[in-house]
């Protein structure tokens, strides 16, 4: 079986709308689009390639999907993700399936939850679910996910669409690393360690 994980940027509170530019979820009437521009720095970006070091197919939301759609594809090879993003194998939650334009991509068949659970079931690479809240939400929501990796930044933002909602399946989960990069944004890998332990404290 094959692992799922999710990786999202997230505010203190929880947010995880629009992080990368300004309008790139302006849903709702969001205002704070591009939250993550002032916290770049190098171990940020060492993150983000280590996360990519091992052979993986991506799973995405369809508001993820067609901003990356628009992007990745013309981007030139010396782009350090271009090739790998373009050649993987892009699993897509939609409704129109007939519009998947980027080259290797597959639309989920049926429940988004019935068609990841097969998809962990067969043989391949680490699935990745960047950004696509609403898709992990759901994913959170049916405990199909393995590990986050969580971008956590210094930042309350108040209002905005949050990964973890009251449809979250309740689960522990162990850090099996962090490291604070030196603008203050934390990276934290949380492996799936089984139910809540509940007690009385004292």
């Amino acid at each position: 079986m094959r692992k799922l994980i999710v990786i999202e940027h997230i505010s203190l509170d929880g947010v995880i709308q629009g992080p990368g530019g300004v309008d790139e979820d302006p849903t709702a009437d969001f205002q704070l689009g591009g939250w993550t521009s002032a916290f770049s720095d190098k171990e940020g970006g060492q993150a983000v390639v280590e996360a990519h070091a091992e052979p993986f197919e991506l799973l995405l939301g369809r508001r993820t999907y067609d901003i990356w759609s628009g992007y990745w594809p013309h981007q030139p090879s010396s782009n350090p993700f271009a090739d790998s993003f373009n050649a993987t194998i892009k699993h897509v939650a939609t409704h129109r399936p007939d519009t998947l334009g980027w080259k290797n991509s597959r639309a989920l068949q049926g429940s988004v939850a019935d068609a990841v659970r097969a998809l962990k079931a067969e043989e391949g690479p680490r699935l990745l679910s960047w950004g696509s809240g609403h898709l992990g939400g759901q994913l959170l929501a049916a405990g199909l996910v393995d590990e986050l990796q969580l971008f956590m930044y210094p930042v309350v933002l108040g209002r905005g669409k949050r990964l973890f909602t009251e449809e979250s399946q309740s689960s522990a989960f162990a850090v099996a690393s962090t490291v604070a990069t030196s603008s203050g944004v934390l990276v934290t890998r949380y492996l799936r360690a089984g139910p809540v332990v509940t007690g009385s404290l004292g």
